[in-house]
C-alpha cells in the first residue's frame, strides 16, 4: 500500500472521531503546541529539552543557566502556534498571517525585524542555491500567495502543505526565522484541511536539511519525507487512543492461523 493510501486510511479513522470534544481538543493543542515547539526550535540549535520546553510554556518557569534567546524562541513559537490554531476555520492563509506569525515568534528577540520582510541579502550555509534577492522579496511573496490562494485544491493537502515549505523557504523572506515559521505555515495548512501537525524531531534535522536542498531539482523525496512524517504523526495519535491502525487487521489474522 503507498504512503498517501495509508495517509487517507488514517485520516478516515481519525475523522470518525470528530467532532473532538472539548477536552480533548486542548489536550490534542496543548500537545502539539509543546512538541512542534520542542522539536521546530531544536532543529535551529536550541538548548531547551522537551520536558523544559513544557515547563516554560505551560507553567511559565525558566530555566536556570539557559541563554535568554533560548528562552525567548520557546515563549514566542508558543505564542505562534496558538496564532497557528485559531487560522483552522480560515481554510486559507494569506501574507498578513505568514507576517503574524513571524512578529509572535520574533518580537521578543528583535522587534525592530519582527513581522518584517528582510532588507538585506542573504545566503544559506552549506547551499548552492541563492535565495531570493531583498527586492525581489515583495514580489515573490505575492506570487507565492496568489498559489496559495489559487491552487491548493490541486493537490492532496500533505502534498500542498510540503510544496508550501519548500517555496517559502526557497524565497526565504526574513532575515531569521524562517525554518520556524515555514513549519508553523505548514502545518497551519495542514490542520486546516482536517490533518494532524507534523513534527521534524531533531535527529532528522541532517534528513531534513539534505531533501530540501535536493528538492531545488526534485521535490519528490521531500514531499515523501513530509507524507512520512505525517503518517507518524497519524499513528501516534491512534495509538495514544488505543485504536487499532487501520489496514492491520487482515494482517494480524494471518499472524494468529500461523
Amino acid at each position: 500500500m503507498g504512503n498517501l493510501k495509508k495517509l487517507d486510511l488514517y485520516q478516515n479513522a481519525i475523522n470518525k472521531l470528530r467532532p473532538f470534544e472539548d477536552g480533548m481538543l486542548k489536550q490534542v493543542r496543548d500537545f502539539y503546541r509543546v512538541g512542534l515547539t520542542w522539536t521546530s526550535n531544536a532543529l535551529e540549535g536550541n538548548s531547551l529539552t522537551e520536558s523544559e520546553t513544557k515547563i516554560l510554556i505551560e507553567e511559565g518557569l525558566t530555566v536556570g543557566g539557559k541563554p535568554l534567546r533560548d528562552i525567548f524562541e520557546a515563549i514566542g513559537h508558543a505564542r505562534a502556534c496558538d496564532y497557528m490554531f485559531k487560522l483552522v476555520e480560515c481554510k486559507k492563509i494569506n501574507e498578513e498571517n505568514i507576517l503574524h506569525l513571524h512578529k509572535l515568534f520574533y518580537k521578543n528577540i528583535d522587534e525592530n525585524i519582527a513581522g518584517k520582510y528582510r532588507d538585506i541579502p542573504v545566503f544559506i550555509s552549506g547551499s548552492e542555491y541563492p535565495v531570493a534577492k531583498k527586492e525581489n522579496i515583495q514580489n515573490e511573496m505575492h506570487v507565492l500567495c496568489r498559489w496559495l490562494e489559487t491552487e491548493r485544491q490541486k493537490y492532496h493537502p500533505v502534498k500542498f502543505a510540503a510544496i508550501l515549505h519548500k517555496k517559502f523557504v526557497f524565497i526565504h523572506p526574513f532575515r531569521d526565522g524562517n525554518g520556524r515559521v515555514v513549519r508553523l505555515l505548514m502545518n497551519t495548512a495542514l490542520i486546516q484541511d482536517g490533518y494532524l501537525p507534523v513534527l521534524i524531531p531533531p535527529i532528522l534535522r541532517n534528513d531534513y536539511i539534505l531533501l530540501l536542498e535536493k528538492a531545488h531539482t526534485n521535490d519528490k523525496p521531500f514531499i515523501n519525507f513530509i507524507v512520512e512524517r505525517e503518517l507518524e504523526s497519524q499513528k501516534d495519535f491512534l495509538r495514544l487512543l488505543h485504536i487499532p491502525l487501520p489496514g492491520l487487521e487482515h494482517s494480524k489474522g494471518v499472524d494468529k492461523k500461523c
